[in-house]
């Protein structure tokens, strides 16, 4: 894979992601969708409280999420 094709920012951590907490990423970012009155952090202290989710894959679904919704 040349190098223009690979993966970059919070979604190059989506395939472990998926590997190590059993879900598809569409499935975490619907959850943290509907989270619209927390703010990033917030968001990325609940996936890791109430998911197990290490920091940085919760701190890249959330910000994620929030670039393509913009919320």
């Amino acid at each position: 894979m040349a190098n223009e094709d690979k993966v970059k920012g919070p979604a190059s951590y989506f395939p472990a992601i998926e590997k190590k907490y059993g879900q598809p990423v569409s499935y975490w970012l619907e959850l943290i969708g509907e989270l619209k009155d927390m703010k990033h952090m917030e968001r990325v202290n609940w996936l890791k409280a109430e998911h197990g989710m290490g920091h940085g894959h919760a701190n890249a679904i959330v910000g994620y999420c929030l670039s393509q919704n913009k919320q």
